[in-house]
């Protein structure tokens, strides 16, 4: 009996780079009901082929159904599930905090050191800060920023990932 636990789940796409290939498959989840928490596209080294970084969260046989579904597709060049693979996962996230004291603004860059982050942009009383880490990551950051700071407007990516060459990080 497959395991009905909810957890999120990775996979990548190469996909042929045309126009409607994006609209396909996130016409496919949406038209069985899959949520899509994450989805990111690009073109590969190959003009004609796209990578796409799906993130859902998902039972085990519902996934097994994603991935039936999209090897179906005539588009969909490769599947690959990162479930038991060793990934390089990132995600970009901009941060824009308002109303900044100077005394806030050091803060911020204090942060930003400790997260691995860059200032990429501040003015008299804003200051606009750039992470690329993991979701979880990101995560932690918007939350410490928000509540220590309050009036922020956040932007972030969908994650990329990719098969990881040594073992050491997931």
């Amino acid at each position: 009996m497959a395991d009905k636990s909810m957890k999120k789940r990775w996979i990548s796409l190469y996909v042929e780079n045309q126009v409607g290939v994006l609209s396909k498959i996130s016409g496919l989840f949406s038209g069985k009901s899959y949520n899509l928490d994450s989805l990111t596209v690009g073109t590969t080294e190959d003009p004609t082929v796209s990578r796409m970084t799906i993130g859902t969260v998902s039972d085990d046989e519902t996934f097994e159904q994603i991935k039936k579904q999209l090897n179906r597709m005539v588009e969909v060049i490769k599947v690959i599930d990162f479930t038991n693979m060793f990934v390089r996962m990132k995600e970009i996230l901009y941060i824009k905090v308002f109303n900044c004291s100077s005394e806030d603004k050091v803060e911020l860059f204090q942060i930003a050191e400790t997260f691995k982050a860059r200032v990429i942009d501040y003015g008299k009383d804003s200051l606009l800060l750039e992470f690329v880490q993991t979701a979880t990551k990101n995560d932690a950051v918007v939350k410490l920023i928000k509540e220590e700071f309050g009036r922020i407007e956040v932007v972030r990516g969908g994650s990329v990932g990719i098969e990881s060459i040594s073992m050491m990080e997931r």
